[in-house]
């Protein structure tokens, strides 16, 4: 019975740290936009990439994993991948093939959804390379940020953050092409779902 309650909890401190990382997504960009204070939009990145590591440490230390954070966690990461970029070229610090390229290519894996329902799925498995592309990506924009500073060490630490923007980009686009190597499996394995209507003379059985 545990674990079953488990799954069904809402309140978890994965969870709480999850929508703490949502909140700060129109912070970060209020003051990267607005205010330019490339500081606490520093914190706010720093904040994300270690809570989003950590919130699956501690579910599975707490035994918290719950159905709603199988949801939140990877729709929040997704809101920060598209996010994120997008200030970055508004602000002039990436440019925007880098940008469009990530957009490009998560834009092509919700294409596949519908195929993927018409299965009878909701998700393909994560791979180890998608997890590395985006610790690599999350490592890389405080690090391009904290490059924005006129002084050496900022450079220096900025090239380290475009090292890890680029190993991320090429990391984020093979797992892309090992996502749709799963796709071809799947719909070349497994049987459309068909929902078959019941007649009304067939009554429910309890």
């Amino acid at each position: 019975m545990e674990p079953v309650l488990a799954q069904n909890r809402v309140l978890t401190v994965p969870n709480v740290l999850s929508v703490i990382r949502l909140a700060l997504i129109p912070v970060f960009v209020y003051l990267m936009l607005d205010t330019h204070a490339y500081g606490w939009a520093v914190a706010i990145l720093m904040f994300s990439g270690i809570s989003d590591w950590a919130d699956g440490k501690i579910a599975r230390v707490l035994n918290q994993s719950s159905r709603l954070g199988m949801l939140l966690d990877p729709a929040v990461d997704r809101l920060y991948m598209v996010a994120v970029p997008i200030v970055f070229a508004i602000s002039g610090i990436a440019p925007w093939w880098f940008v469009l390229t990530l957009l490009a290519r998560d834009a092509a894996l919700a294409g596949t959804l519908p195929l993927l329902w018409s299965r009878g799925l909701s998700a393909l498995p994560v791979t180890y390379v998608g997890k590395g592309a985006t610790f690599a990506l999350m490592s890389g924009f405080p690090l391009v940020l904290l490059g924005q500073w006129d002084a050496l060490w900022s450079r220096a630490v900025g090239a380290c953050g475009w090292a890890f923007l680029i190993w991320g980009l090429y990391m984020y686009l093979w797992a892309f092409v090992l996502y749709m190597i799963q796709m071809v499996l799947v719909m070349r394995r497994m049987p459309k779902v068909t929902r078959h209507r019941r007649h009304p003379e067939a009554g429910e059985h309890g």
